[in-house]
């Protein structure tokens, strides 16, 4: 008998003749055979405690933090600087143990971290709803498209390549459960294919979902993308990166219907991949479609302000019918490292913030596409991250980077095979132009010995 599985036999044996059934096989009778596994799982044998934790450090050993070397790895997950208020803030017990405000008057101040986080993403995307935050980034963008079948009755989604691919497998992953199916429009010099896209979209189609700046770290040109979607009736989402956002223009006057994205660079550190937080805002027409929740401003008897949940479309508030979500919870938390990011930077230096890194960025680009065997992918505008081409084998390239103690970007091949040459590098206030000049040595170093090793391979 396992030390987790506290049943005997003869607790089993109880519990099924209690029920009415023989064996636990019959309980899944109703399960028809050709949906059942029909074999045990392929899990390995159990080991002993220690042997677990022996296990577990000689993984945790092979892991490198972006303190441990110099990184340039983006690709949705950035390497931002962490001021020192947000976990002095966060660790307060108020924040760190409370769980969903069910009853606003002893709640009042999670529920008032939820509006100002709400009124912070407004500010910034431009829209005049937010929820109070999502579980991350793709999921949000799923939720969108749901949001847009329940607003006009589509079902045909059209979403940009350009989108992050976490982004797009989730959509791919809830859409059938939606009832939608998903096209995805192809790249053009790093950007939306705009003739394919019109070529695409009719009266079918639910929701245009783009990436601002995609995933290529491209600048998209969205007023004729949000024209041609808004001309056969689609709602336009966009899933936009938020520290850039601050130069670029926001989607709310762009006319975008919904934008979502991922938080993870407004005050969270990279933690090995999470947790983070999504944010979702909309306009006001779509305020009661939105998944989660939402805390709204009211005044008590007294006539002093004070906070309450206002909308919940969970089914576990309303009917199931009518729910757009079933999240149990938001990553508030995480949304409050957000706001307090935000409200350490001000607007004035969202933008000095923004503009360092496309000074640097666009440093990073020059300098790095001057080197033999290394070109710029595509010549679009960007602002924190941009995409190379190497005249060698990419992941070779990085292995001899690594070596160097240099993370020198993201290999696009493992998603976009038709860039199967192409490195994302992204570039953070973090990272100094002393920083930049030492990739492009380590980089170019590795490229050209890759480069000869190859020649030396075709000769022989």
């Amino acid at each position: 008998m396992s030390r987790y599985t506290s049943l005997t036999d003869d607790d089993l044996r109880e519990m099924l003749a209690a029920i009415g059934v023989d064996s636990i096989d019959e309980l899944f009778d109703a399960i028809p055979a050709s949906l059942r596994l029909g074999r045990r799982l392929d899990l390995p044998e159990g080991l002993s405690e220690q042997e677990v934790y022996a296990h577990l450090r000689a993984m945790a050993g092979r892991n490198v933090s972006a303190e441990d070397e110099l990184t340039f790895l983006g690709a949705g997950m950035y390497d931002h600087y962490v001021p020192a208020l947000i976990d002095s803030i966060l660790s307060r017990s108020e924040f760190l143990t409370p769980y969903t405000p069910y009853q606003p008057e002893i709640s009042q101040g999670g529920l008032q971290v939820m509006f100002e986080y709400q009124t912070a993403i407004s500010e910034l995307t431009g829209l005049p709803v937010s929820n109070a935050s999502l579980y991350e980034g793709p999921s949000a963008v799923g939720a969108a498209a749901y949001l847009a079948k329940l607003a006009n009755g589509r079902r045909d989604v059209v979403v940009s390549r350009g989108v992050h691919p976490h982004s797009r497998a989730t959509l791919e992953t809830l859409a059938p459960g939606y009832g939608q199916a998903v096209a995805e429009i192809r790249l053009s010099d790093g950007v939306t294919d705009l003739a394919a896209l019109e070529a695409r979209i009719g009266p079918d189609t639910t929701a245009v979902i783009v990436q601002q700046p995609n995933f290529l770290g491209a600048v998209e040109d969205l007023e004729p993308i949000v024209a041609a979607a808004k001309a056969v009736g689609a709602l336009v989402v966009c899933a936009c990166d938020p520290l850039p956002m601050a130069l670029l223009r926001t989607p709310g006057e762009l006319g975008i219907d919904v934008a979502v994205g991922e938080g993870q660079s407004l005050g969270n550190r990279l933690d090995f991949g999470g947790p983070s937080f999504g944010f979702f805002a909309a306009s006001q027409e779509h305020i009661r479609r939105m998944p989660g929740r939402i805390a709204g401003e009211t005044r008590d008897v007294d006539g002093r302000r004070g906070f309450v949940l206002t909308l919940q479309t969970r089914e576990q508030h309303i009917r199931r019918e009518k729910a757009t979500s079933n999240i149990c919870t938001a990553q508030v938390l995480n949304a409050l490292a957000g706001v307090i990011y935000l409200s350490w930077l001000g607007k004035r230096g969202a933008v000095e913030l923004a503009e360092l890194m496309l000074r640097r960025a666009d440093y990073a680009r020059r300098t790095l596409a001057a080197l033999p065997g290394v070109r710029a992918l595509h010549d679009q505008p960007v602002v924190r991250e941009f995409a190379l081409a190497l005249d060698a084998p990419v992941g070779a390239v990085l292995e001899r980077c690594a070596a160097e103690g240099v993370n020198a970007g993201y290999a696009l091949g493992r998603e976009y095979p038709e860039f199967a040459d192409g490195l994302l590098v992204a570039i953070t206030e973090q990272r100094s132009r002393a920083d930049i000049d030492r990739l492009a040595d380590v980089l170019g170093r590795a490229v050209a010995a890759e480069r000869s090793t190859s020649m030396a391979g075709a000769r022989s």
